[in-house]
């Protein structure tokens, strides 16, 4: 979602690289599409994987991709999601102001590291009990170490309803510092 981002590693290395991309994530979550571009190498493994994978990719959702590719579409959406982002961005730390908060502007999700003294899985589970659901850093990590991290998720939900849900992370994971 970035506005200008850095050009993939394909475009310094494309005789050792495979590109992957889709707009499942970035313009549509039911426009199941995904593009490879591979050094000709590659290409044929890369089709018999496919082959052996999936059956198709639908007719019309290939031409809705396509179509919106070269029409702009794509660059529009991208565009309003980016701003819509930004505007989430903005209402978190308006509303978590003071806590630690670590996302780019142009995201859908920020993370609030915990203090060394929090357990991000009892945060979790005293949010679900006001029914906020939240992803501690465990599924994201690569690492031996877990921080101690919630992941918060800004999209899908009207601006209202985010406005409420961040207070009560607020009250509850200030509630968990002084407990």
């Amino acid at each position: 979602m970035v506005e200008d981002p850095p050009p993939p590693l394909a475009a310094t290395a494309p005789d050792i690289t495979v590109y992957v991309s889709g707009l499942s994530k970035s313009i549509a979550t039911g426009l199941r599409v995904g593009f490879v571009v591979a050094p000709p190498s590659a290409v044929p493994s890369l089709e018999r994987s496919i082959r052996a994978t999936t059956w198709n990719s639908p007719a019309l959702t290939t031409t809705i991709a396509c179509r919106w590719l070269d029409d702009g579409t794509v660059d529009h959406l991208e565009a309003q999601k980016r701003d819509d982002a930004e505007a989430r961005q903005a209402l978190a730390r308006q509303e978590l102001a003071g806590l630690p908060l670590i996302g780019h502007p142009s995201s859908c999700f920020t993370w609030l590291p915990l203090p060394d003294d929090a357990r991000a899985d009892r945060l979790t589970a005293a949010l679900a009990r006001q029914h906020v659901s939240v992803s501690t850093a465990e599924p994201f990590t690569t690492s031996t170490h877990t921080p101690q991290a919630l992941r918060l998720a800004l999209g899908s939900t009207d601006p209202d309803r985010l406005r409420s849900t961040l207070r009560t992370v607020r009250r509850v994971a200030v509630e968990d510092a002084h407990a």
